[in-house]
């Protein structure tokens, strides 16, 4: 498989001065993908994940790097500006963006950072696995607040709903399980109608906003999840665009673009840098109590970059002694 993937990019490379590049992704899209095995760790404090290094091989595109290491495309174009996605060049250093500090919400059942494009599942208080997903597009936004896992669906039928079928008057009622679902091979309902995890038949709308609602997954993740989750377990969607966490004595921050810079980065445009004012008094609520040293110029620089990758901006010594 290995050889045949190589073989198979070498292709793109030589024809990447005469196809466009739409057609070039269509093609890049069909390689055989390697996926990564679904990431779990431990937690420890606020963090979890490593960022391992690498240096572009002659046959690597952002693409099958996003797919092999279980990240979306607009995580690893974010974590990787300047770099031609297609061709980068040969020993450059590639950030693979597999460090994550987690949400601040409740640490149970499913958690979803919309912003992040990401999903997080926790199935002990000390573990937890974390996964890409594609989202709701424009005028399609996957909600946000509470719910649960209502109904596990095998090799589930897709039943396009009447929003879905003005606009494709010429689908059939019911698509069947099999390769033309879109719902891939496992579906996991929500308490609110119409909304599902689930797999999909187009794994490269993952990691960036592709669905009409839903939450799309690898193939390989959604039966991961699949098999972990059980009927019941509740289901937390935000929108959170930064997090802050402690590890190891560094407060982290992590940044990722909205939801509309998304889009533009998944066309590989540069969104405009945005400040969050709000910011500020988050980090200075986080370090309260400790002597903690901040370097607000690295915290401003990630707030306005807004890579995904998460970034020392604190460091605390020991805690403070209360007022006596």
């Amino acid at each position: 498989m290995v050889q045949c993937r190589a073989t198979s990019v070498s292709v793109i490379i030589l024809l990447f001065h005469v196809l466009p590049a739409r057609f070039l992704l269509t093609i890049a899209l069909l390689l055989p993908a390697l996926p990564a095995a679904a990431a779990s760790y431990t937690i420890i404090e606020d963090m979890v994940g490593e960022i391992p290094p690498y240096r572009a091989g002659r046959d690597d595109n952002l693409y099958a790097l996003s797919r092999r290491n279980d990240v979306g495309i607009v995580e690893m174009l974010s974590a990787n500006p300047g770099i031609d996605p297609w061709m980068p060049r040969v020993g450059t250093a590639i950030t693979i963006p597999t460090r994550f500090v987690l949400p601040p919400v409740p640490r149970e059942g499913i958690v979803i950072n919309l912003a992040e494009l990401r999903l997080y599942y926790y199935p002990t208080d000390a573990t937890v696995m974390t996964f890409p997903i594609g989202i709701g597009q424009e005028g399609w936004q996957t909600p946000t607040g509470a719910t649960k896992i209502v109904k596990k669906r095998k090799d589930p039928e897709w039943r396009p709903p009447a929003s879905i079928r003005a606009q494709k008057p010429e689908l059939p009622e019911v698509v069947p399980a099999g390769p033309d679902n879109p719902m891939g091979a496992f579906a996991l309902n929500l308490g609110w109608p119409s909304y599902a995890i689930h797999g999909t038949n187009r794994p490269y709308g993952i990691g960036r906003r592709s669905s009409h609602g839903c939450i799309r997954m690898y193939p390989e993740d959604i039966a991961t999840l699949f098999a972990e989750v059980k009927e019941g377990t509740p289901v937390t969607v935000v929108d959170v665009p930064y997090k802050l966490g402690w590890y190891k004595d560094t407060l982290w921050l992590e940044v990722s673009p909205t939801q509309e810079q998304s889009d533009e980065i998944a066309q590989y445009m540069q969104p405009a840098h945005m400040s969050i004012p709000e910011l500020y008094d988050a980090i200075t609520a986080a370090t309260e109590g400790y002597d903690a040293k901040i370097n607000w110029y690295i915290a401003e620089t990630v707030a306005t970059q807004r890579t995904g990758v998460p970034t020392g901006i604190a460091w605390r010594n020991i805690p403070a002694l209360p007022p006596q």
